[in-house]
């Protein structure tokens, strides 16, 4: 059974985490003690029926103030598949929060209140999508029962946000009417919206299709760790363990290691007592070489007719989120999958106002800030354009002084190739 990684991300009380507590309530995702908690809790809705944001709402000031703070991920499963759900904050002051909810995700849930329509806030929740390479978007106009499940005023908000999603170039987007207060077309298809044709939102979710970067052209284990055990038993045993960040190995293959740029080909793949004959994305095997190559913690191994790009100087998106601002002047640490490398941020490019899309050329980058920056690593750093495979596309900005993660990256360009 295969897993789908999705966030939710809308305005304050449009009804995020209301819809996922009523994806899990309505699915019996719910365990006795959190039903319990739920039947006995003092916040209501207006219409007397139980909050179902309550489970969501992890952190005390989240119960008091009934918004989203922080990323609260919840796991539930169906019969045809197994989700993994990141709620994410919808407040302009915790944009750090939801890039990192949405970092990971497969799909993106944009919620839009039916009363409301299209604001500030759907541009700048569609466009993080956009920069995060989110290929899969559901776009749930959400309190249809405030409407009268009106079909004149969910087509209206379908055709505004269509403008939207063309200057984002956002391509696969589904739209579906629903009430999450009321139930409607969450888990089951709505009677009361007779003249929507669509799946109700989990029908949709257990069909959509994603597939991962598993072509042989991507592929890219990152060393993590160099087994060399030297025993008598194992005295010649030599073998690189790691998790295969994107595309496909086969034994036989032809491969680079990169920096070095030596090519060998693979002998053996190994998972846990087990000898496939090839590993995918995203799973943690030993390789063995033909070859003994110099190799350690941080080098990549690549498939040999497709090589990443290989430079120091890269453009790439940065998203701020530290409260200190980002300084020119000092040395951060890059962490690329498991390379950890130094870099000075060379030039800020600009920063985009991320409710209007403007770009503005800025001397600052401040916390929650996202734009393009010129960055120079102290060592040669073999990376994809994020666009091209997220998996080794992306890195993280470390402040040396307090080993601190204060940026998020998605490189695109590169400068000096």
């Amino acid at each position: 059974m295969n897993i789908l990684k999705f966030f939710t991300a809308g305005s304050v009380d449009d009804g995020k985490s209301t819809l996922i507590g009523r994806m899990l309530y309505d699915t019996d995702s719910i365990l006795a003690d959190q039903l319990e908690a739920l039947q006995n809790s003092n916040r209501k809705n207006d219409d007397g029926t139980v909050d179902l944001a309550i489970l969501t709402d992890g952190l005390r000031a989240e119960r008091e103030q009934g918004i989203t703070i922080d990323v609260a991920y919840k796991y539930f499963q169906t019969a045809k598949r197994k989700f993994i759900i990141a709620d994410t904050p919808g407040h302009i002051q915790y944009t750090r929060n939801m890039v990192t909810g949405a970092s990971t995700a497969d799909l993106a849930i944009i919620l839009i209140d039916a009363r409301n329509g299209v604001v500030e806030q759907t541009i700048r929740h569609s466009y993080l999508a956009s920069l995060l390479g989110i290929k899969h978007l559901i776009v749930c106009i959400n309190k249809m029962d405030m409407v009268d499940y009106s079909e004149t005023v969910f087509n209206a908000i379908i055709q505004k946000y269509k403008a939207l999603a063309h200057q984002l170039n956002l391509d696969e987007i589904t739209y579906i009417p629903v009430s999450a207060l009321k139930g409607d077309n969450v888990v089951q298809k709505s009677e009361r919206m007779f003249w929507y044709q669509g799946e109700s939102l989990l029908t949709y979710l257990e069909s959509v299709e994603i597939s991962a970067e598993t072509s042989v052209a991507y592929a890219r284990f990152p060393v993590q760790w160099v087994i060399r055990p030297q025993t008598d038993d194992l005295h010649d045993y030599r073998g690189y363990a790691g998790k295969v960040a994107s595309g496909t190995f086969r034994l036989n293959d032809e491969v680079t290691v990169l920096p070095s740029g030596q090519k060998t080909t693979i002998t053996k793949i190994e998972q846990f007592d087990k000898h496939p004959a090839e590993a995918i994305a995203g799973q943690s095997v030993t390789i063995h070489l033909k070859d003994n190559i110099d190799i350690s913690r941080g080098d990549v191994v690549v498939n040999s007719s497709n090589l990443p790009y290989e430079c120091q100087v890269i453009e790439a998106d940065l998203c701020w989120m530290d409260a200190r601002p980002l300084d020119l002047s000092i040395t951060y640490l890059l962490q690329h999958n498991s390379k950890l490398t130094r870099c000075k941020i060379q030039e800020i490019v600009y920063n985009v106002d991320i409710n209007t899309l403007e770009k503005h050329s800025v001397h600052d980058f401040k916390l929650n800030d996202i734009g393009r920056v010129r960055l120079k690593t102290a060592e040669t750093l073999p990376f994809d354009l994020y666009d091209d495979n997220r998996a080794n596309g992306a890195g993280i900005l470390i402040d040396s002084r307090t080993n601190l993660t204060v940026g998020a990256l998605m490189f695109r360009m590169a400068l000096d190739y």
